[in-house]
């Protein structure tokens, strides 16, 4: 009986074994277990004329390592995690500037720069010096769209998680072992298909009337005055780039200015003889393509009855100056009627309004406002900005730095209010008098709350036209609005062509992996080894006997021994 009931206690003592080792084998795969998963932005992937710009990768797979990197190391193989705030522009020059091989870079932003932190979001952090970080920024942000980088760029957002690996980064790097297959440390992985090319992307332009008083015939005989603003950004990273100012509070001064008219054009009596058009458009970052796409699809009879147009962009971060930028010369019987109609109301808000005119080269494909779409078409426009030159090619567009910590609600209030009493002067013919339709405290007055609340929808919300579907929410949303304020509202659909081509693939996770090294892989090899020939060993002695055990390692007999 004892020799029976000795069987299944063997296997009961096989079966804790393996269990045990089990256990042993999960707890080291727990060790090399992720650390932290991180949401990541990629930086934007695109051709002017067939030139490549920005980051031709998506996938990481490497080990990490910080900016205390060791002078000699290779870093053809390593994704290098850098802070904003520890940035210094020498590196950008030599390493991103010199095209030195990389394996990847990784910029951790403060979270003054994401849309998506409402105060929740912890850090070890102080932001408050915000002015220096978004210098360094706006630098680093323009470095990188124009240059061709063969090697996954990604931004992300400081918290205490992804804080607690980079210290122990720069430890590893500090004491002169970077993380290598040999050293172990931390490994980054974004698992991301090839990005390929967004075919067709399109572009929706939106536009509303107010028809004017109606005289003897039809209405849209009567002249027009168009008030334009472009709605889409463009940014480093796509999935970030929200726009506020550029051109966030141009499209709520736009909503504001249309409801404000509403009121008055709601009224026979108060309606005025002027049809107002009221237009937002896409492809501003790209030589205003919607705009001229939505010009065109005007007869000449519309076209011509369009007294002037004013096209507002960035007008929610100023103090003191606002700028009308022209093309035509300031000669001209419209232009200075703008300029004398906003340059009144300018002065009884306690502000300037100067004016700056730049001719147009119309062999050049280069448009640097919006108003120069339509003077290509000999329409009379000016574009209402705080900016006093133009900016370059895909410069204040809506980037990384243009978020709602940087607009003054204040200041698109005041632009509302001189955009409004100077339409209103123009229409009702109150040149030198000094009247106030849009008075505080009034029915008619501005709504800060309105701007508010809509900038706060703007702020959180990236728009970069390749990446919006025409059935995208945000163009629902502000189709909607129109619609409660104007007539006649539609939309325009039209595919973003030129020298542009975009790639897709702007957002991802990254998996944090702590790896270890291979001392440890060897020492843990050794002790997993032995423990194996010990429970072999007792389970062999226990079932057969020491002597079985002893004669596996004896030298077997030869065979002429057998024979005799």
């Amino acid at each position: 009986m004892a020799t029976v009931s000795k069987k299944p206690r063997n296997r009961e003592i096989l079966f804790d074994s393996v269990i045990a080792l089990v256990f042993i084998l999960v707890a080291c795969v727990d060790l090399c277990d992720g650390a932290t998963v991180v949401d990541v932005y990629r930086l934007i992937q695109y051709d002017i004329s067939g030139v490549p710009f920005g980051s031709r990768l998506a996938s990481i797979n490497h080990h990490a390592a910080s900016l205390h990197f060791a002078p000699s190391a290779d870093l053809s193989r390593t994704v290098l995690l850098i802070p904003l705030r520890e940035l210094n522009m020498s590196f950008v020059q030599e390493y991103i500037g010199g095209s030195k091989p990389l394996g990847g870079l990784i910029f951790l932003l403060p979270q003054i720069f994401s849309f998506k932190n409402k105060g929740g979001a912890s850090s070890n952090h102080d932001d408050g010096s915000k002015e220096p970080l978004k210098n360094v920024l706006d630098k680093l942000e323009q470095i990188l769209i124009h240059t061709n980088l063969p090697y996954p760029v990604y931004f992300a957002f400081e918290d205490d998680n992804i804080d607690t690996v980079l210290l122990d980064i720069k430890k590893n790097d500090a004491s002169g072992q970077p993380a290598t297959a040999t050293t172990g440390g931390y490994k980054f992985v974004v698992s991301a298909t090839e990005p390929k090319k967004v075919g067709s992307p399109p572009i929706t332009n939106i536009q509303g009337w107010l028809p004017g008083l109606k005289t003897d015939g039809d209405s849209h005989q009567l002249p027009t005055i168009a008030i334009v603003a472009s709605y889409d950004t463009f940014g480093a990273a796509p999935a970030l780039s929200v726009g506020s100012d550029s051109n966030g509070s141009g499209i709520v001064a736009l909503l504001e200015v249309a409801r404000l008219f509403s009121l008055l054009y709601s009224n026979p009596k108060t309606r005025g003889q002027y049809n107002l058009l009221f237009g937002l458009t896409s492809g501003g970052p790209y030589n205003y393509n919607g705009t001229r796409k939505w010009l065109q699809s005007f007869d000449q009879r519309l076209r011509e009855s369009i007294d002037y147009a004013i096209c507002l962009d960035s007008i929610g971060s100023w103090e003191n100056d606002l700028w009308i930028h022209v093309s035509k010369p300031p000669e001209n019987a419209f232009i200075k009627q703008i300029l004398e109609d906003f340059s009144s109301v300018a002065e009884d808000l306690g502000f300037q309004v100067n004016l700056k005119h730049k001719k147009i080269n119309i062999s050049n494909p280069r448009v640097a406002w919006e108003h120069e779409q339509f003077s290509r078409l000999r329409v009379t426009a000016a574009t209402l900005s705080e900016l006093s030159t133009a900016p370059e090619l895909l410069q204040s567009t809506g980037g990384l730095v243009d978020g709602r910590q940087f607009v003054n609600e204040a200041a698109i209030v005041r632009s509302v209010k001189l955009i409004a009493e100077s339409l209103a002067k123009h229409i009702y013919g109150h040149q030198g008098k000094n009247v106030q339709i849009f008075a505080d405290n009034s029915n008619l007055a501005v709504n800060p709350s309105y701007i508010r609340s809509w900038l706060d929808v703007l702020s959180r919300t990236p728009r970069v036209a390749p990446f919006l579907s025409k059935d995208d929410p945000f163009i629902t949303a502000l189709k909607k609005e129109l619609e409660d304020h104007t007539d006649e509202v539609n939309l325009q659909r039209e595919v973003l062509d030129g020298m542009f081509t975009f790639y897709d693939s702007t957002t991802a996770q990254l998996n944090i992996y702590q790896v270890a090294s291979v001392t440890f892989d060897l020492l843990l090899l050794l002790v997993l080894g032995s423990y194996l020939i010990v429970l072999f060993s007792f389970l062999v002695i226990t079932t057969r006997g020491l002597d079985d055990l002893i004669s596996l390692f004896r030298r077997p007999p030869s065979r002429k021994m057998k024979t005799a």
